[in-house]
């Protein structure tokens, strides 16, 4: 079946969860915006610019072995060509802080338009990121943000506010709103993570949850093994565990395989953050009911067009700027630079075979 756009479904479908706009930061993400570079603050926007031909963007993933970042940064090579571009992917074998460090620095000898990364660690990134910024190159962070100030745009998938806050109400809902929860997250340096858990235990602080407690946060570190193993360990460790909460799909779906084997499968309750390949067996065997997420091409996809129009001289990320992002039509960039891709969705058994990736 032809897959739908996630962003369209969840209009139509009028999910709960809200898109975002003006939405409360972590912190992370909510110190006043910083001064633009030099180089940004003199450039002037011209929105009927027509895009630059042949120009050369990188993806940078969190590391290129992660299933979800390949979708991801496919869609934006794909992107690429059709705005004659060119589009390659680099990257780590690791999600560790400094592991990105080397390859901003080689794209940047390399003279690439623009980077585009999903930073492992919002500071370890920025000395290098401001280096290639000085030499012109537009620096674009998707899925995970680098420091405001050492990147031009944040095309974020959700609102970070969203995302957490939607999660602590899944995994309620399917437990009574009652009992011990656990969220097992990737890196314990990953941006998008941290922000995602500051919601959720503020989410968790409402009259609401009152009878739930968040026990453990833990790290699978992006990696299948560790987070199969970080699984067994909170099951173990908390024999009242009742829900899981894993806001990473390379966590949800080993926590799933996990679960699925073992005797935890129907007393534990597992949500979070997976694509509906991953998941699918998962959902139908009745280990998982729901778990959401976006759809990653359209990330990809958007991160290609916002660097084409940086580039290009459309935008310079400033606030109330807009550009075309080709089939996904206009976006307008937010606070702090920051374009929001569209709400989650909620995947369950009745609907997740209309989806393919």
């Amino acid at each position: 079946m032809t897959p739908m756009r996630l962003t369209a479904a969840a209009t139509l479908l009028a999910l709960a969860v809200a898109a975002c706009g003006g939405t409360t930061k972590s912190s992370v993400t909510s110190a006043p915006a910083p001064a633009p570079a030099a180089s940004s603050a003199a450039a002037k926007a011209d929105p009927n610019a027509p895009l630059k031909e042949g120009l050369k963007l990188a993806f940078l993933p969190k590391q290129i072995n992660n299933p979800y970042e390949t979708i991801v940064d496919n869609a934006g090579i794909e992107a690429a060509k059709e705005f004659k571009g060119e589009a390659k992917e680099v990257g780590p074998s690791d999600a560790s802080a400094s592991s990105q460090i080397s390859y901003i620095n080689t794209l940047t000898q390399q003279g690439h338009d623009a980077i585009l990364i999903a930073a492992n660690d919002a500071n370890a990134v920025c000395g290098p990121l401001q280096q290639a910024r000085a030499k012109g190159i537009k620096i674009v962070s998707y899925d995970s943000d680098a420091a405001p100030e050492c990147r031009d745009l944040f095309i974020n998938q959700a609102s970070s506010e969203e995302v957490g806050r939607s999660q602590v109400r899944l995994l309620a809902d399917l437990i009574g709103r009652k009992g011990e929860i656990a969220i097992l997250s990737a890196t314990a340096n990953a941006t998008n993570q941290n922000t995602w858990i500051t919601y959720m235990k503020d989410e968790l602080t409402k009259p609401d949850y009152k009878d739930m407690k968040l026990v453990k946060v833990a790290y699978g570190d992006d990696d299948d093994q560790k987070s199969f193993t970080e699984t067994q360990g909170l099951l173990q460790a908390y024999p009242n565990l009742k829900g899981i909460i894993s806001p990473t799909t390379v966590g949800v779906s080993a926590a799933a395989r996990y679960i699925s084997g073992s005797k935890y499968k129907g007393r534990i309750t597992l949500t979070g953050l997976g694509t509906p390949n991953q998941m699918r067996q998962f959902v139908k065997d009745g280990t998982v009911e729901k778990f959401a997420l976006w759809n990653p091409k359209d990330l990809g996809y958007l991160a290609s067009y916002a660097a084409a129009a940086l580039v290009s001289g459309q935008i310079t990320g400033a606030q109330g700027e807009t550009f075309k992002a080709g089939k996904l039509g206009e976006r307008t960039i937010g606070a702090n630079g920051e374009v929001i891709l569209g709400p989650p969705f909620t995947f369950d058994a009745a609907n997740i075979d209309q989806f393919d990736f």
